[in-house]
């Protein structure tokens, strides 16, 4: 047959390709899914179901987990329904504070970077990076956090699939004249409940500043806040920065 019988679809439109991804969103609303799962939950072939899945997941359409494929964060922001940014402006004013440095929220869209809050020094030395400002997916230590839980490193990449392995096992990424010439950044993941990576919070501001090695000075904060933010509080015994 031409045609498959796919289990997560009720009805079928004119348009295949739609009917396929409604599947995989129709799948992993159910709960997180394994790609077996999600094969065995759509009836989509292997090969099909892979490529959709990471494809919305480049999209934030779809969120990658240590349990599976779930619903992505960009749904939550289209149903305006977005509970991280209601809590960034706070975390980020704090962990400026802290640290002394510009702070931001990205969420990755596609071959870019979104900065979706800031909050910046105000005044000296600094970065600063407009809320709406789309930056590169191949350079900064934002873009390497937002990779932890993928091997998807783009072709033309100031790092590597290894470099970004090696940031993973630390829980924190930094990056120094990697964006801009000058210009230093440490950045973490910051997950939701279901251990999606949703979005990375950074600092940044002139290497000059924050040195060749800004992750040892500025990785725990950066990794708190973050965790703050997927948390809505942060962990126990941390700094206290929400």
């Amino acid at each position: 047959m031409l045609r498959r019988q796919y289990r997560c679809v009720e009805q079928h439109s004119a348009v295949g390709v739609v009917d396929k991804v409604a599947a995989v969103f129709r799948a992993i609303e159910g709960g997180p899914c394994s790609l077996a799962e999600l094969v065995e939950r759509t009836g989509l072939p292997r090969a099909t179901a892979h490529r959709l899945a990471s494809a919305l997941a480049v999209h934030g359409l779809v969120g990658v987990t240590d349990r599976g494929y779930v619903p992505g964060p960009w749904l939550s922001e289209l149903g305006g329904a977005d509970p991280l940014l209601s809590r960034a402006t706070a975390i980020l004013d704090l962990l400026r504070d802290e640290t002394g440095c510009s702070a931001q929220l990205y969420r990755r869209r596609g071959n870019d970077r979104l900065c979706v809050a800031a909050s910046d020094v105000p005044s000296g030395l600094r970065d600063t990076v407009p809320v709406g400002a789309r930056l590169p997916m191949t350079a900064g230590s934002g873009a390497q956090a937002l990779l932890f839980d993928t091997d998807d490193v783009l072709p033309g990449s100031s790092f590597t699939a290894a470099s970004v392995a090696a940031a993973r096992r630390r829980g924190w990424a930094q990056s120094v004249a990697e964006r801009l010439p000058g210009v230093a950044s440490v950045s973490a993941p910051v997950r939701d409940v279901s251990g999606a990576i949703v979005a990375a919070v950074s600092v940044s501001g002139p290497a000059s500043v924050l040195g060749r090695t800004p992750g040892k000075t500025y990785g725990a904060a950066v990794v708190e806040a973050a965790r703050a933010l997927g948390n809505g509080r942060p962990d126990q015994g941390g700094p206290q920065l929400g």
